[in-house]
């Protein structure tokens, strides 16, 4: 069993159908909804952790990219300049995730892209806005 992050777009026609249950019932996918943003009749956005078999996570991403869905992974949409940052830890105070952490040893910032729920908290934290999340 693996997890993965999935940025997922959803066009206005697929607003009615019931994609998510196919992906529990039909490929075995457990789902967590992390983040969502949704407008009907437009269009939709959702953050989801998918956990299940490498295979049936790939036929299920696949099985909603055939219904117009466009699925990203969610490390190409999070965006941190780490060789600009002071490790001033501003961001880690916001981060309730656990995504952001210092490492007591060398007082270096770390971020963990997996722990990461796209609160979008640590944007405004950070002083050298350093960290840009693309979630649409």
């Amino acid at each position: 069993m693996i997890k993965k992050r999935y940025v997922l777009n959803f066009p206005p026609e697929s607003g009615d159908k019931p994609l998510s249950y196919h992906l529990v019932r039909d490929y075995d996918i457990r789902i967590n909804i992390l983040k969502a943003e949704v407008y009907p009749g437009k269009r939709g956005s959702l953050l989801l952790e998918l956990q299940g078999k490498k295979e049936n996570i790939e036929k299920g991403v696949q099985y909603l990219t055939d219904h117009q869905v466009i699925c990203e992974p969610l490390d190409k949409r999070l965006h941190f300049q780490e060789e600009k940052c002071i490790d001033c830890g501003n961001c880690t105070a916001v981060c309730f995730a656990g995504a952001l952490t210092m490492n007591r040893d060398s007082w270096k910032l770390q971020f963990d892209k997996n722990k990461c729920v796209v609160c979008e908290l640590c944007i405004p934290a950070c002083p050298l806005h350093l960290f840009e999340i693309d979630f649409r």
